[in-house]
């Protein structure tokens, strides 16, 4: 299996700014991996380096390959990778039904127009993406009625109807409830343990599901640390991570983190 993401020796830049400097990395994408860093780490660079939008500069000696390809197109790319952004909870008409978030995905678009046609095998695979995000029953609702964590749950839906290699989620539990954070956490959770891979981008180890095989922490455009989740989220590379004072503790299989003096 070729690595989704294949790094050595990258610099990438981003405008004149340049985010990363000789980066090496690499994972597969059947791994379930969280990526932690503060702002200004390089984590925004680093979802759009794996999406396609932002490619590393060509240099002797750099390799920069997704799915083993040095080349790609980004048609491609949005078949075999599934992505989950908050922001694009915003691009859906609140009058139409839900289940066109899912369907529209099958054109590359957001959201049905009354060219669209479908075929009974892209509704059955719509309905079978959204049974996984536990939405199918909310299908026919107008999608402006749905709460936050349920159009959060419909976007997951829209990333799986293509069957992708790895889901690519992108600070999904912002703005959620905690319940409804932890309602898409357990989701995820059942999507790792039936063999998807993972890539969880994150400010806050809390919410990093207890499968997580592999922990890589970001700062300054520089790998801080990357390892499994218990041996690189304790109190001393976290309190480095954030310059902060930092006390780790474990429930559960969740990493939990406090100020040293709470």
């Amino acid at each position: 299996m070729h690595p989704l993401l294949e790094l050595q020796h990258a610099d990438v830049w981003r405008g004149d700014q340049r985010v990363f400097q000789d980066l090496s990395l690499s994972f597969r994408s059947d791994e379930s991996v969280a990526i932690l860093g503060p702002n200004g780490a390089g984590k925004s660079t680093l979802i759009k380096l794996i999406t396609g939008e932002v490619r590393a500069a060509a240099a002797p000696g750099t390799i920069a390959r997704l799915f083993g390809e040095e080349l790609w197109s980004l048609e491609d790319l949005r078949h075999r990778l599934g992505l989950v952004s908050p922001e694009e909870t915003q691009r859906f008409d609140p009058e139409e039904a839900a289940e066109g978030v899912v369907l529209s995905s099958l054109q590359g678009a957001f959201g049905l127009t009354k060219w669209m046609r479908f075929s009974k095998s892209d509704r059955q695979r719509a309905d079978e993406a959204m049974m996984k995000a536990g939405v199918e029953p909310l299908a026919r609702r107008p999608y402006g009625e749905l709460s936050s964590g349920e159009k959060r749950r419909f976007l997951l839906a829209r990333a799986l109807v293509h069957e992708p290699e790895a889901l690519l989620l992108d600070e999904p539990t912002t703005a959620l409830d905690f319940p409804s954070a932890f309602a898409f956490i357990d989701l995820v959770r059942q999507l790792i343990r039936s063999g998807h891979g993972v890539l969880w981008v994150t400010h806050h180890p809390a919410e990093i599901p207890p499968e997580t095989e592999r922990a890589i922490l970001l700062k300054q455009g520089r790998i801080f640390a990357d390892g499994p989740p218990r041996k690189v989220l304790t109190s001393p590379i976290l309190s480095g991570l954030y310059d902060l004072p930092l006390r780790v503790s474990w429930s559960r299989g969740y990493c939990q983190v406090t100020g040293e003096n709470d």
